[in-house]
C-alpha cells in the first residue's frame, strides 16, 4: 500500500530545449521527493548539479550533459535517487579536488546504471555510501599516466554494492575498493587501464567474479584484506617489466577458483599471505605462473593447470608448509604404470634457474640453453637451494577439464 501510494502522487518532470522546464537543475528544484525527470535527447551544458532528494532522473535517447570542465558534474546526496541513461562528459581536473562525472554522497539505496562518461577525471566516485548498484555504465578516460588521471569507479568507506556490467577503459584503476566491504563485482570488462584493471585496499568480504582484465599495467591488486572470493574471471596479457595477472599483498582466507591467467608476466604475485586456497585455475603461457614470494604459509594449489609456462612456480625462502598437490603440469616428464591418472613419480615445480634469475634477472637470456636444463635437472635430483618439501605427490597426467 505504501508503494502504490508513493507512486500514485509521484510526478513526472519533462526536460527539454522547447519544454516548461529547460534545465535539469530547474527540474530538480521543482521535484518532489519520488518524483521522475525525464530528460530528452539533446545536450545540457550543466554542471554542480546537486541531487538532494529521492529521485529518478532518466534519459531518453542518452542526451548529453556537457560540465564544461567545471568541475563536479552530478552529485548525489539523497537516499533512493536512480540516474538512468545519460552520456556525461567535460569533467573538471584538479590535482587537489577529485572531481567525478557522478559523485554519491552518504546516500544508500542509488543505483548508477547505463551511463557513458567521457573527459572525465574520475567517472563514478562512492564515498560513504552502502545499498546501491552500478550497473552497464561505459567509462572512458584518457590516462597517460597514474598521476594526471582518476579511477573509472571508485569506492571509499562504502559497503553492500552491486558493481556489475561495466567496461572500464582508460584510466588510473578500473575499479577501486578502499575501506569496502560485501561488494559484488560482477561480468565486467576492465583493460588498458594504467595501473590496476581492479584494486582492493583494507576491503574485506568481497566477491568478485566473470570479469575480464586484459592490458592493464596490471591485472588485479589485492592488499590487506580479508575473505575475498575470486571465482571465474579472466586475467590476460596484463604484460611488461613489472606487471602481472593477480598481485595479493598481506592478505588471509581467500578463495580463488575457475580462474583463466593467460599471456600475464607473473600470473599470480604473492607476498605474505596466509590460508589461500587455488583450484580449478588455468595458467597458460605465463612468464611465471605463480610467484610466491615471503611470509605465505598454509596455502592450498590443488587441481589447476599449469601450461607452457616459462616458469611454474616461483619460491621464495626455506621454510614450506603449503600444499601442492593434483595439479597437471605440462612440464611433467614421469610415467603413470597403474594407468590411475595420476603421475607415479612426485614433481618438483620449482626451477632452479627460476631461483637464479629472481637474484639475477639479467641470467634469463640463459633461458632455453641446455646448461639451463642440466642445473635444473641435477636440483631436481639432490634439492639445494630450492624447497625440498615443496613436491606435488600427485600430479596429474592429463589436463584437467574444468567446468
Amino acid at each position: 500500500m505504501l508503494l502504490f501510494v508513493q507512486y500514485a502522487w509521484s510526478n513526472t518532470i519533462t526536460v527539454c530545449s522547447s519544454c516548461e522546464t529547460k534545465t535539469i537543475k530547474e527540474a530538480i528544484a521543482k521535484a518532489e521527493e519520488g518524483d521522475t525527470i525525464l530528460v530528452k535527447p539533446g545536450i545540457y551544458k550543466e554542471s554542480n548539479i546537486k541531487i538532494d532528494k529521492g529521485l529518478t532522473l532518466i534519459g531518453e535517447g542518452l542526451p548529453t550533459i556537457d560540465g564544461e570542465e567545471n568541475g563536479e558534474i552530478v552529485t548525489i546526496g539523497a537516499d533512493n535517487v536512480t540516474i538512468d541513461g545519460f552520456k556525461i562528459i567535460n569533467v573538471g581536473v584538479s590535482y587537489t579536488t577529485d572531481f567525478a562525472s557522478v559523485r554519491v554522497v552518504t546516500s544508500k539505496n542509488f543505483v548508477i546504471q547505463n551511463l557513458v562518461l567521457e573527459k572525465l577525471f574520475f567517472g563514478i566516485y562512492i564515498q560513504r555510501s552502502h545499498h546501491g548498484k552500478i550497473l552497464n555504465n561505459k567509462v572512458t578516460g584518457e590516462a597517460i599516466s597514474e598521476f594526471n588521471s582518476g579511477n573509472a569507479i571508485h569506492l571509499w568507506h562504502s559497503n553492500n554494492i552491486e558493481i556489475t556490467g561495466n567496461d572500464v577503459r582508460h584510466v588510473r584503476d578500473g575499479i577501486y575498493l578502499e575501506f569496502s566491504d560485501d561488494i559484488i563485482i560482477r561480468r565486467n570488462i576492465s583493460k588498458y587501464n594504467v595501473r590496476y584493471g581492479l584494486h582492493f585496499m583494507f576491503s574485506n568480504d568481497d566477491l568478485y567474479e566473470y570479469n575480464t582484465f586484459e592490458g592493464n599495467g596490471a591485472g588485479v591488486a589485492v592488499m590487506f584484506s580479508k575473505r575475498i572470493e575470486m571465482h571465474q574471471n579472466v586475467f590476460k596479457k596484463n604484460w611488461g617489466t613489472a606487471s602481472y595477472g593477480l598481485l595479493l599483498k598481506e592478505i588471509s582466507d581467500a578463495k580463488i577458483s575457475n580462474n583463466v591467467f593467460f599471456e600475464n608476466t607473473v600470473g599470480i604475485t604473492s607476498e605474505v599471505c596466509n590460508r589461500i586456497e587455488y583450484t580449478n585455475n588455468d595458467f597458460i603461457s605465463n612468464g611465471w605462473a605463480m610467484n610466491m614470494k615471503g611470509g605465505s604459509y598454509t596455502i592450498k594449489v590443488t587441481n589447476n593447470n599449469f601450461l607452457h609456462n616459462s616458469f611454474d612456480i616461483s619460491y621464495h625462502g626455506r621454510m614450506n608448509d603449503n600444499l601442492f598437490d593434483g595439479n597437471y603440469w605440462s612440464e611433467y616428464t614421469g610415467y603413470d604404470l597403474d594407468k590411475n591418472g595420476i603421475g607415479d613419480v612426485p614433481y618438483r615445480p620449482v626451477k632452479l634457474f627460476s631461483y637464479i634469475v629472481n637474484r639475477s634477472p639479467e641470467a634469463i637470456i640463459l633461458l632455453r640453453s641446455l646448461f639451463i636444463d642440466i642445473i635444473d635437472f641435477s636440483e631436481k635430483v639432490s634439492p639445494v637451494f630450492t624447497p625440498d618439501d615443496l613436491i606435488d605427490e600427485n600430479p596429474k597426467m592429463k589436463r584437467i577439464e574444468h567446468d
